[in-house]
This record gives structure tokens, sequence and C-alpha cells, in this order.
């Protein structure tokens, strides 16, 4: 099999392409040929050894991925060969075919392509598990997306939507609004040009907004949270940014508001049935036309340096999909 290795801790360009042998299952292990697989802004960290995971060299990077099962292991019942899967598995996806255990694995309908599903575990997943898990978002209220043009972003503005929110989405350009108006984001704020917190005050009366989706960190993280309501909820999706701030708590005694991590990838370990959950909801959304991902581009594998660097250069907007 054809995978992408990367070998000493570097740059996109340093990754290589490199046959393998075709791995085998063992038992309880379910092996899937890739059709599609996603990449995310994390794996640029996790090439570069900054990441929260780091895993042992040679690796592939590439943590979500569809595809059809090859083969199986002794004990598997989930899944037979020839059934259609999406999954998740920190890194290794970028590669013909991967190992997974059933519990990274969710059936995917034949109605959904590979490239659509390929993008829909990690940032989709992410925000539903942020938005309904953490926040307990309810119908009507307002919600401030920051980044509202990357994966994360543009998750949030339409699953905001799907849950009944008034999206107000923030970005450091115009044509990265156009694109979260074009998602359906009701109002828009252009944080290069205007303060986020007064604007975000303004916009709401004063009142602030109920619920704050941060993955970008940074600089803009205290205006962010000053800008919540009373009872607000700061969800702590990432750093895209590159700082990690340093917030006062006496901004969260003061509006009693609350900040929420969101670490999806831990969640999906300590509650496999709430993460299957939320992707069944996700599919079903997709499959019946109300929840459209956006696919930025489709490269083939020999080019994820450069889909890697679209991704760290900030021109993309949805999601980078590789096909092995």
């Amino acid at each position: 099999m054809k995978a992408c290795l990367c070998k000493v801790p570097g740059k996109p360009s340093d990754l290589v392409i490199e046959v393998l042998p075709d791995p085998k299952p063992a038992e309880g292990e379910v092996l899937v040929r890739v059709k599609a697989c996603a990449l995310n802004f994390f794996d640029m960290l996790i090439i570069q050894g900054k990441y929260q995971y780091k895993p042992e060299m040679p690796f592939s990077p590439g943590a979500e991925f569809a595809g059809v099962v090859e083969a199986i292991g002794e004990g598997v019942s989930e899944f037979a060969p020839g059934d259609r899967v999406m999954g998740y598995i920190r890194w290794g996806a970028a590669r013909e075919l991967v190992i997974a255990t059933e519990d990274d694995l969710v059936r995917l309908p034949d109605g959904i392509s590979f490239e659509d599903a390929a993008g829909l575990t990690v940032t989709y997943g992410t925000t539903l598990h942020a938005f309904r898990d953490r926040a307990k978002l309810t119908s009507g209220e307002t919600v401030a997306v920051l980044g509202a043009s990357g994966g994360v972003g543009q998750a949030a503005v339409e699953i905001a939507l799907l849950m009944g929110a008034r999206v107000i989405a923030c970005a450091s350009s115009e044509e990265k609004l156009e694109f979260a108006r074009r998602l359906g984001a009701q109002e828009t704020l252009d944080y290069s040009e205007l303060p986020l917190k007064e604007t975000l005050k303004a916009m709401t009366n004063g009142e602030g907004v109920n619920v704050v989706y941060d993955p970008v960190g940074g600089d803009l993280s205290e205006q962010a949270l000053r800008a919540t309501a009373w009872e607000g909820r700061y969800l702590v999706v990432g750093f895209a940014a590159g700082d990690i701030p340093k917030i006062p708590l006496n901004i969260v005694m003061l509006k009693g508001c609350d900040v929420q991590g969101v670490f999806w990838g831990e969640a999906v370990i300590r509650d496999p049935e709430g993460h299957r959950e939320n992707m069944m909801q996700l599919l079903d959304w997709v499959a019946d036309g109300t929840l459209k991902p956006h696919v930025h581009a489709v490269y083939p594998l020999e080019e994820i340096a450069t889909a890697l660097t679209e991704i760290a250069e900030r021109k993309v907007q949805g999601k980078v999909i590789l096909t092995p």
C-alpha cells in the first residue's frame, strides 16, 4: 500500500510517500481501504512535534477517513467486508489501508459520498459535542463564532443554525465573512477592522452573546470572553493563532459565565456511545440535505504537502480532502 510518512519533525515538504506491506487485522481489528482522508490544522502541529499527541515516528498524519471494510479480525461483529464506513484514529489515515477498532468506526449510508463523510468526524463532531454536550445550546440563543471560515468555524456556523441559534460569524477579512454568509450566518464581524468586544456588545444591545465558539485563541480570547452575556458559555476549542491566552478569572466571576473546555478527542474515548449518537445525528442531517459539508479542495495523496501548506497559510474555506 502507499502511505504518507512523517519520519522527522518538520515541514509538509519533509513528508514522503512510500510503499509499505499491506497490514492485516488482528483480533478485534478492522482493515479499511481508505477512499478519502481529511486534513485538519492539527495535522500541521503533529508533523512538527507540537501537538498534544506525539506519535512514534515514522507515522502517517490524517485522523479522519471514509472507506470500505477490506477485512476483519476475529471477534469483530459490528462490521463485515464491503461495508461503507467513516472513522477517526487520531493519526495514521493518510494511506491506502488503515487498521481501526469497531469503536473507531461508524457505518456510512449509501447516499453520502466518501469525500463528504471523511470531513465530518473531527470538525463537525467537535462542534456538535461543543454545542450539544458542553454548552447545552438552545434555540434562540446568540452564538459568536471566531475563525468562522475555517474547518471548525464553518461547522460551528452551520450546526448553530441547525440548532436554532442566531449566528454572528467573526473572521479577519471580507472574503472570509462572505463565505460565512453563504453558509447562512445572519450577521458578520471583521475583527481585523473592528474591536471584537465592543462590536459584539453593540450587536446584542449591550447584553453580550450567550455562547462564544473560539478555535482561534491569542489576543481575541479575552475580548470574546468580555463580550459574553450573563451566564454565558465560552467554548475553548483550539489555538489556531498559536498563542495560548491567559484569562483573568475576575471576568468569569463578574459575568457568572462558564469557560468550558472542548477536548473532543478525549470525549470520544470516554463516551463512545455519545460520540456515535452525535455522528448519527450529523449523518441524518447530511442525508436529508439540511447539512451540506463544504469541501475546499480534493488532492491526491502525493500532494499532501500542498494541501497542508494551504491550511497553514489560512487559505482554506471548509475541508481539505486527500484521495489515496
